[in-house]
């Protein structure tokens, strides 16, 4: 059992060695389609014999080589959205398709087929805004808005569908073995991997053959490029040459190396593209080993001389041109239309999900370790943040806990009493998240192994036995849940009679799901283990750990009774995970370009749809200096999810380990984190209703100013906070761009302002976060922070309203009871829209469905931007009046105040200790 942690410890310590892992070099799909579409074969589409249904159009693709025929299907869904599906349209058998990701059934529209020249077909939507545009020989798609090409498919000729086959052991004939497809001579299949693939000591064996799929795209005006999470990498797209391609493949890679394309814990294979008018979006459906690659031109001016004279001049138009390949399934791909990236994120959503609801305790602080000792451990950490007054929500247990890294156990020495622990937890309105990866250690006396092998429940081997692996136990099976039957039985393991020592305080973090195997292809499992289904695991690797995130929710769901909101964190996810919970961005290390390269990861898993995301705080891996932990934890805490973890052979770095000094900025770090939790729960709501990203980068709120289109260390925080971490050591100075011409921005310490379409430099001190509220914006907050989330229920809100040029400021707050379904299944919520116009602040209902009773008063207004000092406050609400103790602060244009001078007004911020307050400002009454 230990012999396997040692030994994946003794690897751990040194860089990621690239020998365990493949680039495109030793991917014979790679190898393959290369090679093959360097003979420029062409298709052509059967036109005169398309076929139109109730939901779709049909057209045969014939590839000009095989003369085999593949059959094209094309959807019009609702909300601006085109599928495409090319599939065998006669498969030796069924090729496997992604379930479980798409919503539900999608609303199709239906298609007109429209007039077009010959050798070619044009579909409409009813609006006739959209046009798929299809040409027959060579086989190409243009989709036309408003008569603007905006995106071709296959103009590149880079269509690549591999047949499945017979093996050569089966085959009776000569015929066959010569079949046009397929060069089945040993020399060949040995350098081409088509029956058999080697990778350093494994050979992995193909049953079903050769069966991967390839398609180009090209955007056209387009040169800026996003997503196809996870990498190390920057947030806008780099071109990518010869085998250098980004790999889309949930792999165990600690201590990733940075600025890499190599596949790391999770996939989402969805890429968006942004210019000046127009966002799209490609969603390529496919849950087998994906590689993408980039190809941006920028516009070019050519001079063109006749004689040395200057004769014209010609402009080339900007196009990116992307090449997915995956290793097998179909061709399953969704364009997203847009034209605006809120239009892009809605889409999306329609297709995968919105961001689950989180309980509003998870967005707190969180604190981590491999491991926390022991139950007395747990206690004295829990102490230490309440004698130095940090406030966190939730303590954290890893692999030690278990009985022998057997999961819904507890070690009986390290921690007799589970309930007892959770029950001191509870009385500081605090929980417990305990880990549960996918790997069951092989102990016919562990029940949960013994009940899963007694009903078949494990992955199997291509023999048909349990396949096994080591893990962190030693000798391990692997649960399937791909199979709904094992996602059932895994979400009941966590009914309360089942998981003794649990409560409803205990939460759940999904880890090594890729899946990581430490003995196994690239620490993975074998691409020929055997799922539910007899597919193949090559077919679905990306989305293992998707399916073991949602059986989790599901059970901590069931185990409320459908009342309360689950919490699971996972390390592996793909296309859809965002409605299960929250992802992070795996084993970092203890380094400034982590921390740096930690900014770009998030947005980008935020633009393809995961909103709750974070990085380890501090870095996992390493003992981080104190300058860098402070700046980890200013970053951190404005993040969407905030963790500090460290691995067991580091140094122990709570909070307040590291001096008077340091202890004070990380406090300080943490409180801002809470004081701002009613914006960061309002954030959430946005992102689970209207899919907008909580963490964004400039361009998506600025679509229209070129120069935010590649900036990556600035970050907005919805659309009225601009983050900008500082990632640098010893920094004094950081460069900050504000956007728009006609923004107003103020910094949220000092209260300075600035107007937009600028850069300006920014001391910092060790105390100072870069975080700016854009002018026109309503930011609520709590005026007073407690132990944790649960002690700051009915603490009173303040408002930060900060006026834009035109004087005025606008934004909603939505609250809930923070765990439960009754926010949508009893509308009861309150969403509240704070309006100042013209000298009024209005408070209104945003949201007439919503009723729930809150005892939250709003204590302070800070007004920031007023062009002159006020003379009188006035309160009104139906004529009635009523006296409280209130305050409110202005400031003027003239003159910025203090935070001090937030607590003791003086010159020109106003105090009313007597303000006339009703209905407009008081919180006391249900709405």
């Amino acid at each position: 059992m230990e012999a396997a942690k040692k030994e994946k410890i003794s690897v751990d310590d040194e860089a990621v060695d690239k020998n365990i892992f493949k680039d495109c070099s030793n991917i014979a799909f790679y190898r393959r389609q290369k090679k093959q579409l360097s003979k420029k074969s062409t298709c052509r589409a059967v036109l005169d014999s398309f076929t139109t249904g109730k939901d779709s159009t049909s057209f045969q693709i014939i590839n000009e080589a095989t003369k085999i025929p593949l059959l094209a299907e094309v959807y019009g869904l609702e909300g601006n959205i085109f599928r495409l599906k090319i599939n065998e349209e006669s498969p030796l058998k069924p090729r496997y398709e992604v379930r479980d990701v798409l919503t539900s059934k999608l609303s199709t529209v239906r298609l007109i087929s429209c007039s077009g020249a010959k050798g070619s077909l044009v579909l409409a939507d009813g609006k006739g805004d959209l046009k798929f545009h299809v040409t027959a020989d060579p086989f190409k798609v243009d989709l036309v808005s408003e008569e603007d090409i905006v995106m071709s498919v296959n103009s590149l000729g880079q269509l690549y569908f591999e047949h499945l086959q017979i093996s050569p052991k089966q085959r009776a004939t000569k015929e066959n073995e010569d079949d046009a497809s397929v060069d089945t001579s040993q020399e060949n299949q040995n350098d081409m991997g088509l029956w058999e693939e080697k990778f350093g000591k494994f050979v992995d064996i193909k049953a079903n053959g050769p069966a991967s799929i390839g398609l180009d795209f090209s955007l056209h005006g387009f040169e800026h490029l996003y997503g196809i999470p996870q990498h190390a990498e920057s947030h806008q797209l780099k071109n990518t040459g010869d085998g250098d391609a980004y790999r889309l493949y949930n792999l165990d890679v600690y201590g990733y190396k940075i600025h890499d394309k190599m596949g790391i814990y999770g996939s989402v294979p969805y890429l968006l593209a942004h210019k000046l008018g127009r966002t799209l979006g490609i969603f390529w459906l496919n849950a087998s080993e994906t590689l993408v690659e980039v190809n941006t031109e920028p516009t070019v001016e050519y001079t063109l001389t006749q004689m040395g004279s200057v004769a014209a001049k010609q402009k080339v138009r900007s196009r990116a041109d992307v090449h997915w390949m995956s290793e097998s399934g179909i061709i399953d791909v969704f364009l997203l239309m847009g034209p605006t990236p809120s239009d892009v994120f809605r889409q999306y959503s329609h297709l995968t999900g919105t961001q689950a609801m989180p309980p509003l305790f998870s967005l707190g602080y969180h604190q981590c370790r491999w491991n926390y000792e022991d139950e007395q451990d747990v206690k004295a950490v829990d102490a230490g943040f309440d004698e130095h007054d940090i406030p966190y929500d939730v303590m954290w247990l890893d692999i030690e806990h278990t009985e022998g890294k057997r999961y819904f156990t507890w070690d009986k020495k390290r921690f007799p009493n589970p309930k007892r622990m959770q029950e001191l937890l509870r009385s500081k309105k605090r929980k417990l998240v305990v880990i549960s990866d996918p790997h069951v250690k092989v102990d016919p006396d562990y029940s949960v192994y013994a009940k899963a092998k007694e009903q078949g429940f494990f992955v199997r081997n291509r023999e048909g036995g349990d396949l096994e692996g080591v893990c962190w136990p030693g000798l391990c099976s692997y649960l399937d849940f791909t199979n709904p039957k094992v996602r059932e039985w895994y979400s009941g393991l966590f009914a309360f009679p089942v998981y003794q020592g649990s409560t409803d305080i205990l939460f759940i973090w999904n880890d090594m799901n890729e899946p990581s195997v430490f003995r196994g292809p690239e620490l993975t499992m074998q691409k020929n283990a055997i799922h539910h289904g007899n597919w193949e695991h090559r077919e679905l690797h990306n989305i293992y750990g998707f399916y073991q995130q949602m059986a989790t929710a599901e059970g901590l769901i069931r185990r409320s009774k459908g009342k309360e909101r689950p919490f699971v964190l996972t390390r592996s996810f793909f296309a859809g995970s965002q409605k299960y919970g929250a992802v992070w961005t795996g084993d970092n290390r203890s380094d400034w370009s982590y921390l740096k390269i930690s900014i770009p990861m998030l947005l980008t898993l935020s633009v393809t749809g995961i909103s709750f995301c974070g990085a380890d705080v501090g870095g996992f891996i390493g003992n981080p200096e104190a300058e860098l932990l402070v700046r980890w934890y200013q970053a951190g805490a404005y993040q969407p999810f905030f963790r500090g973890h460290a691995t067991m052979k580091t140094k122990r770095r709570e909070p307040w380990l590291f001096g008077e000094e340091h202890t004070q900025l990380i406090r300080d770090a943490i409180r801002e984190r809470y004081a701002l939790l009613p914006y960061w729960y309002s954030l959430f709501y946005r992102a689970h209703k209207t899919a907008e990203p909580i963490m964004r980068p400039l361009w998506v709120e600025f679509p229209n100013e070129l120069e935010t289109f590649g900036i990556e260390d600035e970050y907005m925080l919805g659309s009225a906070l601009l983050v900008h971490p500082v990632t640098e050591p010893k920094a004094a100075v950081v460069d900050v761009f504000l956007p728009g011409s006609d923004e107003v921005w103020y910094d949220s310490k000092t209260f300075a302002h600035w107007e937009g379409a600028c850069t300006v430099k920014i001391p910092v001190a060790l105390d100072t976060i870069p975080v700016f509220q854009r002018g026109g914006s309503v930011v609520a907050v709590k005026t007073t922070v407690g132990k944790s989330t649960g002690w700051m229920t009915e603490s009173p809100y303040g408002l930060r309203v900060a006026l834009s040029s035109q004087g005025s400021a606008v934004s909603e707050l939505y609250l809930d009871d923070g765990h439960s379904f009754q926010y949508c299944h009893q509308n009861q919520f309150l969403n509240r829209k704070f309006l100042f116009c013209s000298g009024v602040l209005i408070n209104s209902c945003a949201d007439e469905r919503g009723r729930y009773p809150s005892k939250c008063v709003v204590e302070q207004i800070l007004v920031l931007g007023l062009r002159k000092q006020p003379s009188s406050v006035t309160t009104h609400s139906s004529g009635e009046e009523s006296s409280h103790s209130y305050l409110i602060i202005c400031s003027c244009k003239h003159r910025h105040i203090s935070r001090e001078e937030m607590i003791s007004p003086k010159a020109d911020a106003m105090c009313l200790p007597q303000a006339q307050l009703t209905r407009a400002f008081w919180w006391s009454q249900a709405y």
